[in-house]
């Protein structure tokens, strides 16, 4: 049978190592997998089966610094996970049985207690038995932060193979950005990063455990590990098993390409990622450790855990270049540093060149800011969902810009250059309570001014930051403003400090009128959601000092967080009150309802703000910027692909709530209040996107004829202070145009 395509130039600075102890290995997992039932009799594998695929190799190369008895156990645990995919394939897949699919996944955990003197139930298959003979060996060496972690990434990794079974049986293809999310949990590649740790004797710190460097460490291994399995598996699972949840599939799909384009942009996709795991390692480690005071043990144990992923990463691809479980037929051609010799083949290793250096990566670095763009084009939204404005938004329009006059909003800050970014007639025309109006049509007067006030300070705050810190590049002065932000928020209201600017006036008095009726858990996760968004600040703030374009997984994942997604959906989450457990939201369908709801919007503003992001503000975060960077296409181009997107989590998001969000309620039992409650978070949901919508279409925040009005100011920073915005803007387009050959740069 032929490949139904060719495999790319993959990226790979890491050099692969192997486990000397590979054959003790081997015969180990030969006779454990035996003793599980899971060879012989077992309707899924026999011994031929285990040794053609070679875990025991797989794990040698993926830890090859570990001991023996440590290999075996790892071994062990990838013969498990594997013969489990296999197994639920066959009884639960092939037949499409949900219901029985979901009655064997509820008993596993059982098979995992934390505490190790707890009963464990009688096994009934092979999965029941290796699970607990695994747990029992593995765990007593571990922390009880780490069994956590690791039992809610197994748990993570058999739960959602429910996710993979419900799209087979409906015969849908996901998303991109859905596809990648899921996929984090039901490819596994977290579960083996917690075996990385065992391996290495290396813990992740809890100090550090939730920090955003190691969380993209983690994720930016695990899309890389499974974006490369896709496209090593694309024939066995599309041709073989029927599947849907393979990223090649995906974007051929969603592209509407050939299937060696789909290829190709799944390596370009890899290769990102591999990339933004370097840069995070090198470039935001060092300054976690200082800020967080870690010890140098701790220290030391991150870089041998992230030395252990890249080791990984590396003999994960040497291992898929030779395993019969995989389509690897031209893969393991020579280095193209050698290339091609003999007459006419001087260029011919070029692409496969620039994918062994990673010199794309460099077109990330390169963006030249204040190009001229035009007014931002607008697709036709087709949102279904109806805006309602609420009776009270003319009765708070003044009261909004009242407020933020009182907090200062308005004027200079003492001492603080370039801090007067608004006047009333600016505050007037972004019109914030039309917003809230939407988000919220039944709202009392009050509580639309709360929101509209909420809403004018987040928006300050994230106006304020690039002006005042970004433009003389003071990442220090952004990290102590942010960090004093949390003194006003303090869980008892009380031992607040005297304010020393508008931002933190602002902060104070909101955090007092909300936090006011709330429990303690209330206050706790309202402050994190706040604190999350403004950490966001400092993230773009680093980006725009190495005018470095994101990449589009982590654009999208930070852009909830800098559109300050979290923080309103906390707020509608606070009035569903306690009847909805907490353990609901975290679920894959809420998460995945909230994320579609927040991309969407937060793409919307992209698609709103382009001229005035990228002709007037020199940025480079905005959607269509980072589609236009990562497939190196013009403005239409991008546009289209991000209208595709918004369209696809709209999409998404009516799904789920359709779809997903019943089986979740009866998966649950939950009792009819409380899917009344959903229900009407749902209707939240819509009105958010509604209003959000609403509110960009008629603020005077975008449009070239309010971009115009008053001063543009210009960076200070690298000896642009007295470069004007106008002859920037002609500048790139004639780099530009030198780049196509078409005029000399004066």
């Amino acid at each position: 049978m032929s490949q139904p395509f060719e495999l790319p130039s993959f990226y790979m600075a890491h050099p692969a190592g192997l486990n000397p102890h590979v054959e003790e290995a081997r015969e180990h997992s030969r006779k454990w997998a035996r003793d599980m039932g899971m060879l012989e009799g077992s309707g899924v594998w026999e011994q031929s089966d285990l040794d053609a695929h070679d875990y025991a190799l797989l794990c040698a190369y993926t830890h090859p610094d570990c001991g023996s008895p440590a290999l075996s156990l790892i071994t062990d645990w990838y013969v498990w996970v594997f013969f489990f995919d296999d197994h639920f394939l066959e009884l639960f897949k092939r037949t499409q049985d949900r219901e029985g699919g979901k009655a064997y996944l509820d008993r596993l955990p059982a098979f995992m207690p934390m505490d190790m003197t707890a009963p464990v139930p009688e096994p009934t298959n092979p999965v029941e038995a290796g699970l607990a003979d695994l747990w029992a060996r593995t765990v007593p060496f571990m922390s009880k932060d780490w069994r956590a972690r690791f039992a809610e990434s197994t748990e993570n990794l058999l739960n959602e193979s429910l996710w993979e079974l419900s799209n087979i049986n409906e015969g849908r293809v996901a998303n991109p950005v859905e596809y990648i999310e899921m996929r984090r949990k039901v490819g596994g590649a977290p579960w083996s990063a917690g075996l990385v740790e065992y391996a290495t004797g290396a813990e992740v710190p809890p100090a550090v455990a939730g920090s955003r460097p190691l969380r993209v460490l983690k994720e930016t291994f695990s899309d890389a590990v499974h974006l490369r399995n896709d496209l090593f598996s694309y024939q066995r699972e599309i041709e073989d098993e029927g599947e849907l949840s393979n990223g090649v599939l995906v974007l051929e799909k969603f592209l509407d390409c050939t299937t060696q384009e789909a290829a190709e942009a799944v390596n370009d996709l890899l290769t990102s990622r591999m990339q933004q795991f370097e840069h995070t390692a090198l470039t935001e480690l060092a300054p976690l450790f200082a800020q967080t005071g870690l010890p140098a043990k701790q220290c030391a144990d991150v870089l041998a855990y992230t030395k252990g992923l890249q080791d990984w990463q590396s003999g994960g691809h040497e291992w898929h270049m030779v395993s019969s479980r995989y389509m690897n037929k031209g893969g393991a051609a020579p280095s193209p540093l050698a290339g091609p010799t003999g007459p006419g083949t001087s260029a011919a290793g070029i692409k496969a060149l620039i994918a062994t250096t990673g010199a794309e990566r460099l077109r990330g670095y390169t963006h030249v800011p204040f190009q001229r763009v035009g007014p931002s084009r607008l697709p036709d939204f087709d949102l279904p969902f109806e805006t309602r404005l609420s009776p009270h938004l003319e009765a708070s329009r003044p009261r909004t810009v009242q407020w933020a006059e009182r907090m200062g909003m308005l004027e200079p800050q003492a001492g603080v250059p370039s801090s007067d970014i608004w006047d009333a007639r600016k505050l007037e025309g972004y019109d914030f309570p039309l917003c809230s109006a939407g988000l919220d049509p039944d709202a009392t007067l009050d509580a639309l001014d709360l929101s509209a006030h909420w809403l004018t300070w987040g928006t300050y705050g994230d106006d304020y930051f690039p002006v005042v810190f970004g433009r003389p590049r003071d990442l220090a002065g952004a990290k102590l403003c942010n960090d004093r932000l949390s003194l006003f928020m303090p869980l008892d209201l009380t031992g607040m400090p005297a304010p020393t600017s508008a931002l933190e006036r602002g902060l104070a008095d909101l955090w007092v009128r909300t936090a006011a009726p709330m429990d303690e858990e209330a206050r706790r996760t309202l402050r994190t959601a706040i604190e999350v968004m403004t950490a966001s600040w400092l993230w773009e703030l680093d980006n725009q000092a190495q005018n470095r374009i994101p990449d589009p997984v982590d654009y999208i994942e930070m852009r909830r967080l800098t559109f300050g997604a979290p923080l309103t959906m906390s707020l509608c989450r606070l009035g569903n009150g306690p009847q909805v457990p907490q353990e609901i939201y975290r679920t894959g369908p809420m998460q995945a309802l909230e994320n579609a709801a927040s991309d969407y919007s937060a793409l919307m503003n992209d698609v709103f703000s382009y001229q005035k992001e990228i002709e007037y503000e020199g940025e480079v975060h905005n959607g269509i910027l980072v589609v236009q960077n990562f497939f190196g296409c013009d403005y239409p181009a991008a546009l289209g692909i991000i209208d595709d997107l918004m369209r696809s989590r709209l999409s998404q998001f009516q799904h789920v709530a359709a779809h997903e969000l019943p089986v979740l309620y009866d998966d649950f039992d939950l009792p009819q209040e409380t899917r009344d409650i959903l229900d009407g978070y749902v209707r939240d949901l819509e009105n958010w996107m509604a209003g959000i919508y609403t509110w960009h279409r008629d603020c005077r925040r975008y449009r070239e004829e309010d971009l115009s009005h008053g001063p543009l100011r210009t960076p200070s920073g690298f000896g642009m202070a007295a470069v004007r915005p106008d002859w920037l803007r002609e500048f790139g387009l004639a780099v530009d145009r030198q780049m196509e050959g078409t005029v000399s740069l004066p």
